[in-house]
């Protein structure tokens, strides 16, 4: 029997298909928006510079950013959502470092496995966080600021959001007898209503918090977390160029894919996520947010995360709060 040419045609389209349309899909992502889940309240730094971002990159890939606010539960309500959004490069996600690193040492079920459920693009910026105290304490250096804790002792409270920040005011209490009581820290702006009613004198906090007090003299920085200095504070010094050589696990807003979201869509939104970060132009016109633009490869967040994920392990350890 004899089967027409039309016939083999249409069963052998039939086996071809399926690869077609596969490579067809990675050549036109994206066709319809992309969904952003973000860590962080509206308004918050991330939230702003995920929106400038999307704006920039809109043009790049022909569809919009969704932005949607998740917040709660220590990070990990968002990054669970996150972890359980279907990995088709339709939604992506900017989370801050602690539900990757901090809180599978910190809680007992936090709903993901931080090492497997995501898939890093990149770190789009750290935030710089600076050492800073009121004005009126007269304390111009971190070592005056000891010496006045020490002058009047179980007077001065801190806030530090950042658990190894908090560790650093915790080793001066140790290696040079700082008199200094840790507060809980309830948010940022808590933070500095007590930085400026005096309540709570000395915070670690966010540089972009306090600039405006420090650039209106109310405020004094003692120091940032940063490798090298902000470029809002030149004059300030390094945590590392005070001698400190404890572990620093530095606050940033890193953007990731679910798990399982093909390697093509990770490179196409790297490519355009990191030409914005990496623009100059881009950069002068945030350089007020006190952030401090990364904008690596995967491969290298991976690797930073991996990293920070051990220093954090010891952090937790050192400050007694891994759950048992």
């Amino acid at each position: 029997m004899r089967i027409s040419t039309a016939i083999v045609a249409a069963v052998s389209l039939a086996f071809v298909t399926p690869a077609f349309v596969v490579s067809a899909s990675a050549q036109t992502y994206p066709e319809r928006p992309i969904r952003v889940v973000v860590g962080t309240g509206a308004g918050g730094v991330g939230d702003i510079m995920i929106r400038a971002i999307g704006e920039h990159i809109s043009k790049t890939l022909g569809q919009p950013l969704v932005i949607e606010n998740r917040v709660g539960g220590a990070f990990n309500i968002p990054a669970k959502a996150c972890a359980e959004a279907r990995p088709d490069g339709y939604t992506i996600c900017l989370l801050p470092g602690e539900p990757v690193t901090y809180n599978e040492y910190m809680f007992k079920n936090i709903g993901f496995d931080p090492r497997k459920d995501f898939k890093p693009i990149t770190n789009i910026f750290f935030f710089t966080q600076a050492f800073a105290a009121n004005v009126s304490l007269g304390a111009k250096s971190v070592e005056q600021l000891v010496q006045h804790s020490k002058d009047k002792p179980g007077t001065l409270s801190y806030s530090a959001p950042g658990l190894s920040h908090a560790q650093y005011i915790e080793h001066l209490k140790k290696t040079e007898g700082a008199d200094l009581v840790r507060v809980p820290f309830k948010g940022g702006g808590d933070a500095v209503s007590g930085l400026l009613s005096n309540t709570t004198p000395v915070v670690f906090l966010g540089l972009g918090n306090v600039m405006a007090y420090i650039d209106a003299g109310t405020v004094v920085p003692f120091a940032v977390d940063g490798e090298k200095r902000s470029p809002l504070l030149p004059n300030t010094p390094t945590l590392r160029e005070l001698g400190y050589k404890g572990d620093i696990t530095r606050s940033y807003m890193g953007l990731f894919a679910p798990a399982g979201t093909p390697d093509s869509v990770i490179t196409t939104i790297h490519k355009a996520v990191v030409d914005v970060v990496n623009d100059p132009k881009f950069q002068a016109q945030h350089v007020k947010r006190a952030v401090e633009f990364v904008g690596n490869t995967p491969e290298e967040f991976a690797a930073f995360i991996a990293k920070d994920r051990e220093a954090a392990e010891r952090v937790v350890d050192a400050a007694g709060m891994r759950v048992k």
